[in-house]
């Protein structure tokens, strides 16, 4: 999956997060390794995944900026205005050309990690959800909830997170990435739809 080992990328990404970034790392990897296990999907993926989900949190706007024009990377008006969002898109190409991922599944967990994006894989799935009820996250509204459904039903855990980040934008007035609506209508219609059959 990467030319560098799992616990090469490990001590990397703890020389270079700081500590709170990275131990919010290694528990999203550990709660994607959980809900891998649950869905049955490929758990090393999913550490693999869930470890460098993050991987360019530590880079400053400027870097991301440089990363994203070196590979002509896609940038919507809203990933541009929003820096947090950059990391999601300077993270599979960071995976790729520093540790060697390339899986394309992995990379697009990666990059998919926060805003979601319609019709995803279970993996990137998995990811989107582990980054929002790892264990060490500040207490969100209704997370017991979240996190019980989390391994009930994994689309319609994907609808409900989209509506709570959805809601928090709103909130603080930021600026919203199309494919976080897309992501909210996608599964909030794929709920529905199952709800009628």
């Amino acid at each position: 999956m990467c030319a560098l080992s799992f616990d090469e990328i490990r001590e990397d990404l703890k020389s270079r997060l700081k500590p709170t970034r990275y131990d919010h790392t290694i528990s999203v990897m550990f709660t994607a390794a959980s809900l891998a296990m649950c869905y049955h999907e490929d758990v090393s993926k999913a550490l693999t995944a869930g470890l460098l989900h993050d991987c360019t949190k530590s880079l400053s706007n400027e870097e991301h900026l440089r990363l994203v024009e070196r590979e002509s990377a896609p940038l919507s008006d809203s990933e541009r205005a929003n820096e947090k969002l950059l990391h999601a898109v300077t993270g599979p190409i960071y995976a790729r050309d520093v540790y060697g991922c390339s899986d394309p599944d992995i990379l697009n967990a990666i990059r998919f990690h926060t805003t979601g994006r319609a019709g995803m894989s279970m993996l990137e799935k998995i990811i989107y959800i582990a980054d929002y009820i790892e264990p060490l996250r500040q207490p969100l509204p209704n997370i017991e909830n979240v996190r019980q459904l989390a391994f009930k039903d994994i689309d319609q855990c994907v609808a409900k997170v989209s509506a709570a980040c959805l809601d928090y934008l709103k909130q603080i007035n930021s600026v919203i990435e199309p494919k976080t609506i897309e992501t909210y209508e996608y599964y909030s219609k794929k709920e529905e739809n199952e709800c009628q059959n």
